[in-house]
């Protein structure tokens, strides 16, 4: 019994985990930097209401923070877990034995930050898992890929009887 429990929080042994890149909400930034603007240019002009505007732009960072850890990424030796950041909870999740394609999405701007989306589609269900606001993308990509290979190889291995 030791020896299977032993097996099994080896498996679950952490390989790679992490949170979307602070650059994933780039868009909320340029929003919070445009609304401190408006702010700074109402409060230069001595006009009423710049407070709001900078309240605004305190609630629009804090969304972006919020936001990062909502999604948390994690890969073991036999599964990819998304889960939620603030309660642990599985959200999403896909053995590496059934990982298939696995592509990258980059945008302009996420391309110039380096960072990007991966699409992890399940080789025997139309299942899609999206990884996003991944840094260096086409690594991490090789990453779950090689992890996926020696999953499948081990499942094989102890599938078959001994002769």
């Amino acid at each position: 019994m030791l020896h299977l429990v032993e097996k099994t929080e080896q498996d679950h042994r952490m390989l790679w985990e992490a949170y979307p890149a602070w650059a994933q909400f780039s868009w909320l930034y340029l929003l919070s930097a445009l609304t401190a603007l408006r702010g700074a240019l109402l409060f230069r002009f001595g006009m009423d209401g710049w407070q709001m505007w900078i309240v605004g732009t305190g609630l629009l960072i804090a969304c972006a923070v919020i936001l990062r850890r909502w999604a948390h990424y994690e890969l073991t030796r036999d599964e990819l877990t998304v889960r939620n950041g603030y309660t642990g909870r599985e959200i999403q999740s896909l053995p590496l034995h059934d990982v298939g394609d696995i592509t990258v999405q980059q945008g302009i701007v996420a391309e110039f930050f380096g960072i990007g989306t991966l699409v992890i589609r399940s080789c025997t269900t139309d299942r899609l898992l999206f990884l996003r606001g991944v840094v260096n993308p086409e690594t991490m990509k090789l990453r779950i890929r090689a992890s996926a290979w020696r999953s499948h190889r081990t499942a094989v291995n102890s599938h078959r009887t001994p002769t």
